[in-house]
């Protein structure tokens, strides 16, 4: 006897449809599973012969072919074991029924016939819902917020058992009470409130996440460099369900634990730290630091320390917003859309241009080590700070310090204005050239006098998009219609230009 259901299969954060075809036939014993698997979808078959046992079915006397299909992508993991027990029940007439094409299994068997969770099971979820699944089977994590995908019905399932019966048309009790069990706290960042002095670098910060713009500072030692860079997600909008599922996806792929709170993540990899980590990778690849960045912020501290391959790898992702990232195995993309902030010293003893230490470094010494960073690297920086010390006996006077929810609100309106204005999610660091000059156009004598700035400082066609596409952010704080002659100016200083 012949059988079919529906599974999920994974390349990445892409998900594809899988049939799971079993075949029986009387015949000497044997079990075999083709379509390029795994040790972890070969071994499935002790576990599907173990829980079916206990469910008091017998597999004795037949000779068993499973096919997963598509048979030229390769198979990983165990979440394949219940839609091949379903499907094996079925091909013995063990389950007299026909499921639709329209209902996917997904989830890991234990002997006794229990369901657990596995790893990818996320992602397959929401890819779920592109494919045109309308009924899903999986187990029910509790790290994993409850899956509200509006067109796909989940049905939460804990043993091989509770499939069949609902299968069957029984009823089965929801295995999580209510939303708050789900619900995600704060972190303990920085709040910008805790920052002294820095006034223009914050408000630098604060152009930086509304238009989604990335930011270099370079500044001596201990002037707050990382402090800036540690509290910069607070300010940010929180993630909307459809990103922090998205993000929780690539923490899954990558076997990390996601902390439980809808702040953007925020990637802070040592300098030590190895391309493959950076970008991702492996014989199977795996996410690296800035697919984890995703949604959210990547942030190298002393980037100068870092080898110039691995900062030469960024290029790519952050022109376009995903890696792809190419093996014997697989050819899998994973999306990079990140804030890329960066810290560098001014020198290699960090005290150039200071008032209070001596620079010990030689002219050599200093352009060698402002070299580490390649042309191409510093320009996809839309900000350039330039940082020092502060003095706290002024900074101590200053008047109240804005909190980051105030500031995370000034945000939240800017990019509200980009999103109508676009007509989609995207922000003017993100958006293209063509779609940014269509809706925010200079005047005539804008247009003129940024031609004359750039003829004059020898501004590349890049750095004068970066200064309008500034220009339109700080335009959208002051919640201007049109880019104003001011927000061009102040673009200027901050791309480092003067």
């Amino acid at each position: 006897m012949w059988a079919r259901v529906t599974s999920i299969g994974l390349k990445g954060m892409e998900g594809y449809r899988m049939n799971v075809e079993v075949g029986t036939y009387v015949g000497t014993d044997s079990f075999k599973i083709v379509g390029l698997p795994d040790a972890a979808v070969k071994e499935s078959k002790e576990r599907i012969i173990a829980a079916l046992r206990s469910l008091g079915y017998t597999l004795s006397g037949q000779k068993i072919t499973i096919n997963l299909s598509p048979a030229d992508q390769k198979k990983f993991g165990p979440m394949f074991d219940v839609p091949m027990a379903i499907s094996l029940l079925m091909s013995l007439h063990e389950l007299d029924m026909v499921i639709p094409v329209e209902t996917g299994f997904l989830g890991a068997l234990s002997l006794d016939g229990s369901i657990q969770p596995v790893e990818g099971m996320l992602p397959a979820a929401l890819a779920a819902k592109r494919l045109g699944i309308k009924r899903l089977y999986l187990p029910y994590d509790k790290a994993l917020p409850a899956l509200d995908l509006q067109v796909v019905d989940i049905v939460y399932v804990s043993c091989l058992q509770d499939v069949i019966g609902h299968l069957s048309g029984e009823w089965i009790p929801p295995l999580y009470k209510n939303k708050e069990e789900v619900s995600f706290k704060g972190t303990d960042l920085f709040d910008f409130q805790q920052i002294i002095g820095h006034g223009s670098a914050k408000h630098a910060f604060e152009i930086a996440a509304a238009g989604e713009h990335h930011v270099l500072m370079t500044g001596p030692p201990g002037c707050g460099k990382s402090l800036l860079a540690g509290s910069f997600p607070t300010i940010l909008p929180e993630l909307s369900k459809e990103a922090l599922l998205e993000v929780i996806s690539l923490y899954q792929l990558s076997r990390n634990a996601y902390p439980r709170t809808i702040v953007p993540p925020f990637r802070n990899p040592h300098h030590s730290a190895s391309g493959v980590s950076i970008i991702g990778g492996g014989q199977y690849p795996k996410p690296g630091e800035i697919s984890l960045a995703n949604r959210g912020v990547l942030f190298l501290d002393e980037i100068g320390e870092f080898s110039k391959k691995t900062l030469d790898m960024l290029r790519q992702p952050l022109e376009n917003g995903s890696i792809t990232i190419n093996r014997t195995h697989a050819t899998i993309t994973y999306p990079a859309e990140f804030i890329f902030l960066a810290a560098m010293n001014p020198c290699p003893c960090g005290y150039e241009g200071s008032n209070i230490h001596y620079c010990t470094c030689t002219p050599k010494q200093v352009l060698a080590y402002k070299n580490k960073l390649s042309g191409p690297i510093r320009d996809r920086f839309d900000i350039n700070l330039s940082l020092r010390p502060v003095d706290f006996s002024e900074a101590m006077m200053e008047q109240v310090r804005e909190p980051s929810t105030i500031v995370r609100k000034r945000v939240d309106e800017a990019r509200k204005r980009q999103y109508d204005r676009y007509g989609e999610q995207v922000c003017n660091g993100r958006v293209s050239y063509e779609v940014l000059v269509r809706t925010s156009p200079l005047t005539w004598e804008q247009q003129r006098n940024l031609q004359q700035l750039s003829f004059k400082r020898g501004f590349s066609n890049r750095t004068q998009i970066k200064i309008i596409r500034l220009a339109r952010t700080i335009s959208d704080l002051q919640a201007s219609e049109c880019i104003t002659d001011k927000s061009i100016y102040e673009a200027v200083e901050l791309n480092g230009e003067v």
